[in-house]
Formats: C-alpha cells, structure tokens, sequence
C-alpha cells in the first residue's frame, strides 16, 4: 500500500519525513523522490543488514537504532519537530526470507527472531529458560494462542529432556497442540508471541506514539501500517481515544483530549490486486492521523 502511505503523508517538498522501518528502502526511497532539497528524510532500522539499502544525500540520513529513541536521535540531529512520520511494522520481507533469522516457519532455523542481531534476548532463550505460566502468559497475549497453557506446559515438558534449539524442535514439540488442518496458523501465532516478545515490539510502539504526539508538528500526518490486532488496538486507541489503553479523558466542557484526529475513521487495507502480488499484505491495516 505504497500508494496510500504517500498520499496518507501529504509529503511537502520542503518538509521533514521520519520513515522508522527502513527495510528494503522501498518507502523511504519513494519519499525521499518527492522531496525537493530543503527537504529531509531520517530513516530508522535496528536490523545492520539494512544498512545496505541505504544511500548517500545531504538531506537523507540513517540511523541505525531502534525506533524506540526516535527523540533523542532526533535531537542529535537538530531536529525538534516534523512533518510526517510513517511506520511499517511487523518483520519485513527481507527478515523472513533470510532462513537463519528463524521468523518463519517454513524452513529449520536457529530459534533467533531477534530484529537487532545484537540483542541478548533470543526466541531460543525464552522457550529454554521461561518458566510455565511466563510462556503462558506470552502465547497467549502476543500470540493469542487458544490453547496457550497447555502450549506453555508442552513446551516444558519437551525441553526437560533435550533443549529445543530449532523452528522444527519447537513445532514438533507442539505438533499435538496444533489443532487438524489448522496447523500453519497456530505455528504462526506461536512465532508471532515469540517475536514480539524477543523485541519488546509493543512496548516499542507504546514509546513510539506516544513520542510522535510531541514531534509532529500542528497539522502533521502519521502513518501506521500493522499486522495483527495488538499493534492495531494500540495505534486505533491512541488516535481515536488518546490514549494506549482506550481510556477516554474529556476537559471541563466534555471535549475528548487527545493530540490527533483521525483522516481515515477505518482502516486501510489492501485490495485483492495487492494481495494476489503481495499474499504478505493479507493481514495489512493501513491508519493515518493528523496531529491537532
């Protein structure tokens, strides 16, 4: 949905542009091209290989950091306030179609998952050394594992005789939990609780939104892509409610406080055109909001 994130933009040739999930460079190239040469773009991305996509211009910068800092590097830079800020989340093509990153689960890799290759925490580690109700509570919060307890306690009980090092060595650990014909799914909410465990991912997005309130400028856009419904909530709460947890808060005269307004009241989402070319965008919900 390149297109509507552009568009969701409003991009100004002269303005300031955050894109905090550089990736493949994709967006941030498209961005960088309808600027003119008092604009600027910053890009983020945690994950080193990304730094191979980058480029060279007076006016683009990389940063290779975690997004979760946007401010401080922000400052590091000069920069107080911008225009537009967009972010991509999830894990992007590049981290799922390198096997040895272990996001997928359609080939036997190392249990990594970790997006910044030089973070302590790995998939491996917490399947390893959490305790039961701690695996419990991740599959079932970030994954929303139906069957997360008794997920939690076959994961215990395999790893009591051999450690489970492997994608395969954790699904087969779990191949009686997998209800039939719906295995892909669940193996895929179980390496989705994993990942955003391993990253901290929600709790990155929680600085995230609540960062961009103070650095957009007055009439700023924000552009979020997510793929699955806990990113989701978090970003439709802090536009539509203002706040994370969706709690409203109104001033004297029953005004709702909140820093954004919606320009979109629904979600984005792909249409079967982008699908057929992109099965990945399936689960894509595209929200763009404008700083009050």
């Amino acid at each position: 949905m390149l297109n509507e994130c552009l568009e969701g933009l409003q991009i100004i040739p002269s303005g300031t542009y955050v894109d905090v999930t550089f990736g493949g460079g994709g967006h941030s190239r498209a961005i960088f091209n309808l600027l003119g040469e008092h604009g600027r773009l910053i890009s983020f991305d945690q994950d080193p290989d990304a730094m191979n996509n980058a480029w060279s211009a007076p006016n683009f910068h990389f940063i290779p950091a975690n997004f979760s800092f946007i401010s401080n590097h922000l400052r590091m830079l000069g920069i107080r306030q911008v225009d537009g800020i967009l972010a991509d989340l999830g894990v992007s093509s590049h981290q799922f179609d390198e096997a040895d990153r272990g996001f997928t689960i359609r080939v036997n890799a190392p249990l990594d998952m970790r997006m910044n290759r030089s973070g302590e925490l790995t998939a491996e580690k917490v399947v390893n050394t959490y305790d039961e109700a701690d695996l419990q509570r991740v599959l079932g919060t970030y994954g929303e594992v139906p069957n997360a307890r008794r997920a939690a306690a076959e994961i215990v009980r395999s790893r009591s005789s051999r450690k489970l090092k492997t994608t395969t060595d954790l699904m087969d650990a779990l191949k009686s939990c997998a209800p039939k014909h719906k295995e892909h799914k669940y193996f895929a909410q179980v390496f989705q609780a994993l990942r955003i465990e391993v990253n901290g991912e929600l709790d990155v997005l929680e600085r995230l939104l609540e960062q961009a309130a103070e650095l957009l400028k007055p009439g700023g856009r924000m552009v979020v892509m997510s793929y699955h419904s806990l990113e989701d909530r978090l970003v439709k709460n802090f536009f539509k409610r203002g706040s994370l947890d969706g709690e409203i808060q109104k001033d004297f005269y029953g005004n709702i406080l909140k820093t954004f307004d919606e320009v979109v009241r629904h979600p984005i989402v792909p249409s079967e055109e982008e699908i057929e070319r992109n099965p990945r965008s399936r689960s894509a919900k595209l929200r763009i909001a404008q700083k009050r």
